[in-house]
């Protein structure tokens, strides 16, 4: 009896770290809108990576960047100013798929 109580806790432990990590359908919403196609997106440090080509269905903005397709994920992205920026530098942007 004491083992199943401590898989059940574990569980919903497990499932509030990852609710806290994703963004809301809220937040996730907005920065989809803001992710539109061919908007400019910016790196952190203010260099322009290139528009989007695409917004996945989970949100993320993806760009051609060195004749590479790439998914800058979701939670990386915010909008200021009617800038969509990504906390990512280029070369973060370059590692990924």
């Amino acid at each position: 009896m004491k083992s199943s109580w401590f898989v059940a806790l574990i569980c919903a432990f497990a499932a509030a770290t990852a609710a806290a990590q994703t963004p809301s359908s809220s937040e996730a919403a907005t920065i989809a809108a803001a992710a539109s196609k061919g908007k400019m997106l910016v790196a952190a440090n203010g260099a322009r990576l290139g528009p989007v080509y695409r917004v996945g269905a989970n949100g993320s903005a993806q760009i051609f960047i060195d004749g590479k397709l790439v998914s800058v994920p979701v939670g990386t992205l915010s909008s200021a100013n009617g800038k969509l920026t990504t906390t990512l530098s280029k070369s973060e942007v370059l590692t990924l798929n």
